[in-house]
């Protein structure tokens, strides 16, 4: 992708699953990366997975006070952000009923309070500087409704609008977008499904598999790179063809 040797990369959630693919990615375009995730061993392992990381920093998106630090260690890395990929998340799957309100609270501060705290923590720096491009990870989940998932539907929603409003806001400085996957294959669809659910849900996809992490990966490169420079405000589905 053109225009993407030597940005400056974060990408939350960027040590596991689509978040990893993503960050190898932008390191394969020549980008300097620095990932943030809150787990302690994805985090001490990232290295020896993705070869040339500029570094990987312990942050719970959900903590304003956690996020501001991790973007002062990013300063100290990179010194500044061109490119955020927002895409740490969670999901807790259980029917409407039985959703407890600490579950709730948990899902909608990762995956859309935690993407307003770092799309602000970027959006300043990149502001105060030459623009930039957010990329926020939403979901098909967003668009339609999905059973035993109303909490992560909400917030997933929820970062739809963000996006819009903030690429309104923000214009032309900073591009703002969504991407709504559909099924992908990563490790935490695998620790929520059976085999015979995952099974049940290729065949219901019209290109009849989930999407791979790399793919996903590929569109954000392509969103930030120049030849993606007229992207904004654009909430973009790569579902193999379910929402249709």
């Amino acid at each position: 992708m053109r225009g993407l040797d030597g940005k400056r990369v974060v990408v939350t959630g960027g040590t596991s699953g689509i978040g990893e693919a993503t960050s190898r990615r932008f390191l394969e375009e020549g980008a300097r990366v620095v990932a943030l995730a809150v787990g302690e061993e994805e985090v001490a392992t990232a290295p020896q997975r993705l070869p040339g990381l500029a570094a990987a920093l312990r942050c719970d998106v959900a903590d304003e006070t956690a996020v501001a630090a991790a973007f002062a260690g990013v300063d100290d890395v990179l010194g500044g952000v061109d490119v955020l990929v927002a895409n740490a998340g969670i999901s807790i799957r259980k029917p409407f009923l039985e959703i407890e309100e600490a579950d709730w609270r948990r899902v909608l501060d990762v995956n859309l309070t935690g993407v307003f705290h770092c799309a602000q923590q970027a959006a300043r720096r990149m502001v105060a500087g030459d623009g930039g491009a957010i990329l926020m990870t939403a979901s098909t989940n967003g668009l339609t409704g999905h059973e035993n998932y109303a909490d992560y539907n909400a917030s997933k929603a929820g970062v739809i609008l963000l996006a819009r409003t903030m690429a309104l806001e923000l214009a032309p400085t900073v591009r703002v977008n969504a991407v709504c996957p559909g099924y992908v294959l990563t490790p935490m669809q695998k620790a929520e499904y059976t085999a015979e659910m995952l099974a049940e849900v290729d065949a219901s996809i019209p290109l009849g598999r989930h999407a791979k992490p790399e793919e996903l990966a590929a569109l954000y490169a392509f969103l930030a790179s120049d030849e993606g420079a007229y992207f904004t405000g654009a909430v973009i589905s790569m579902d193999g063809g379910e929402t249709a």
